[in-house]
């Protein structure tokens, strides 16, 4: 499950005047009258609490995951197969538990949420999600994965719309992410979900990939 493509930077605390500037921005200052308001303190990030966390969906129990996961990860890993044949090698148990807790230079652990949606005890996707990357209103997924037995019933796309309007309620301006190069699977699927090519470039590991944007209204 090795996210692909990192590029993140730490957040730094949002006001009200902040974000009402930066919905204005977006929004070229029509007729914005109510502005969703997230007051930080200088320290306190995005996510912080697992009632945050929670709002990136209404359908799913949302919690960051931990080792007593791994099991669950990997078999909801191991039924994704075209992914690694893009993304080599196949995923391990030990790779999951690297993932969980691999930084960047430079980033802190408080900007990384590895995070699972839950319906009951099914583990329905897992999202790597990096709080302001490349910049302080710019949400990073580097990661996002279904359960093969939950695909093509539209709940992966309902996910991500949903955390689209939770992260342009919260202030920020896009969201970003990447796929390898030729994947014809993760293609679809995010350019249905509104995300536009920004450029074709090379991850962390030297593969090619193709780094794309949903810009947040």
């Amino acid at each position: 499950t090795t996210p692909l493509f990192k590029w993140y930077a730490n957040m730094s605390d949002f006001d009200c005047q902040d974000v009402t500037i930066c919905l204005e921005e977006i929004f070229c200052a029509v007729w914005v009258k109510v502005v969703y308001c997230f007051k930080k303190s200088k320290n306190e990030k995005w996510g912080d609490s697992e009632m945050e966390i929670q709002m990136l969906s209404r359908d799913y129990e949302i919690r960051k995951l931990t080792e007593d996961d791994i099991e669950a990860v990997y078999n909801l890993c191991m039924g994704n197969p075209l992914y690694y044949e893009y993304c080599p090698p196949l995923i391990t148990r030990e790779q999951i538990r690297e993932d969980m807790q691999a930084l960047p230079r430079g980033v802190v652990p408080e900007s990384k949420y590895y995070i699972g949606f839950f319906k009951g005890s099914l583990l329905i996707a897992v999202m790597d999600l990096i709080d302001g990357y490349p910049q302080k209103e710019i949400a990073f997924i580097g990661l996002f994965m279904m359960n093969r037995s939950v695909q093509g019933k539209g709940i992966g796309t309902s996910i991500i719309d949903r955390a689209c309007d939770t992260f342009a309620k919260s202030g920020y301006h896009s969201v970003r992410l990447a796929w390898v190069k030729g994947n014809p699977q993760s293609e679809h699927f995010w350019l249905k979900n509104q995300f536009k090519i920004l450029k074709e470039t090379k991850s962390t590991v030297a593969q090619e990939v193709i780094l794309a944007e949903r810009a947040l209204q």
